[in-house]
C-alpha cells in the first residue's frame, strides 16, 4: 500500500495536482472490479471450497478468497493466501465470516502487509 500510495503521489505531483490520502485510495479499492478466476482452472482444493458453484462457471477474487478461507482445506487456505492483494483486501470486506477464518485472513494481510 505505501509503494502504491508513493506512485499515485508521485504522479499526482507530476500532473499538479493534490495527492489523494490512504483513506481515500482505501476506499477506491473498494469498489475496483478485481479479478475474476474460471472455476474449472482452478486447483482441486479450492474447487472443492467452491461446493455449490458449477465448475463451468467464473467466480470473483474477493468470493474465491470468502470460500476458500471459510470452507476450504489446507490447500484452499494456501491457495487463497497467495491470491492477489486486491482479491484480499475486498474479501476482508465482505460479511459473513466465521471467527477463526476472519482470523487467518487477517494474520495473512498483517504477513504480507495488507
Amino acid at each position: 500500500m505505501v509503494a502504491i500510495q508513493r506512485r499515485v503521489a508521485a504522479a499526482c505531483a507530476a500532473a499538479g495536482v493534490k495527492a489523494p490520502s490512504r483513506a481515500s485510495l482505501y476506499n477506491a479499492f473498494s469498489t475496483l472490479k478485481g479479478h475474476t478466476y474460471p472455476i474449472a482452472s482452478l486447483p482441486p482444493g479450492a474447487v472443492a471450497a467452491l461446493y455449490n458453484l458449477d465448475p463451468a462457471g467464473v467466480i470473483p477474487g474477493r468470493q474465491l478468497a470468502f470460500y476458500c478461507f471459510n470452507y476450504g482445506g489446507l490447500s484452499a487456505l494456501g491457495f487463497a493466501a497467495a491470491m492477489p492483494w486486491l482479491d484480499l483486501y475486498q474479501a476482508s470486506r465482505l460479511r459473513g465470516w466465521r471467527p477463526r477464518s476472519r482470523g487467518l485472513l487477517r494474520a495473512v494481510l498483517r504477513v504480507r502487509g495488507i
